[in-house]
């Protein structure tokens, strides 16, 4: 029995596409984080960290995104190598998004997008380094299909945040192997599946529709800027 507490968010996606990419049957609750059931005593009893997504595998309690693909990967056989070297590859890749293309990213959308004040130098540094980030990915992609040879959860990891880089205001113009690997990973049915899970964030935020894109970045702040549900 698994149940994924989650959001429409880019980590939370990375536990849903994990999730549909390896065929585990599993249930899953939407947290709202607005209202900041994230918080409240029964999830920090599964996450500490009051943070989506959170993984209960028979009674166990995962938390943080890279430790639940992990562990999928690990208990399927799936996406993840087969040998000491090939397993560490994919996880390089998986820190590298944990460690650079989710924060700078994230920093990227709270002063790009949720912050009241509109700080230049701020939204041109995490700006800037995630389009630098971007470009480690294109080398590396110039050399190989996916980023540890074959396609694995680092993929899946940093396809969750890289494909929304419009909405961290990061251009992947110049870059065709990138765009290739979104397109080529975008293609997948479970891929597809997992995106839709709780929502498909897409049905909300549209790059044509400004009013939408204010409203969704409005409820965000409150959460960013005050640390408290909107």
């Amino acid at each position: 029995m698994m149940k994924l507490y989650t959001a429409a968010t880019p980590n939370g996606y990375k536990a849903s596409v994990a999730l549909e990419e390896m065929g585990f049957d599993y249930e899953f609750e939407k947290i709202d984080l607005t209202g900041g059931v994230q918080k409240q005593d029964w999830f920090l009893e599964i996450n500490p960290n009051g943070r989506i997504p959170a993984l209960v595998h028979d009674d166990f309690p995962i938390f943080e995104s890279g430790a639940i693909m992990l562990y999928l990967a690990r208990l399927s056989g799936k996406f993840y190598g087969t040998d000491a070297k090939s397993q560490s590859r994919v996880e390089q890749w998986l820190m590298f998004q944990m460690g650079g293309i989710g924060p700078m990213m994230g920093q990227a959308n709270v002063f790009y997008r949720y912050f009241p004040e509109k700080i230049q130098p701020a939204i041109d540094r995490y700006q800037n380094e995630g389009r630098r980030l971007f470009e480690v990915l294109e080398r590396q992609l110039s050399r190989t299909e996916y980023l540890a040879g074959d396609y694995s959860i680092a993929d899946m990891a940093n396809w969750c945040w890289v494909r929304t880089h419009k909405w961290s205001g990061i251009p992947i113009d110049g870059l065709p192997n990138l765009q290739r690997w979104l397109e080529a990973i975008m293609a997948r049915p479970g891929v597809q599946k997992g995106i839709t899970v709780p929502e498909d964030m897409r049905a909300r935020i549209r790059d044509d529709d400004e009013d939408s894109a204010k409203k969704f970045a409005e409820q965000a702040r409150k959460i960013v800027v005050t640390g408290k549900p909107a």
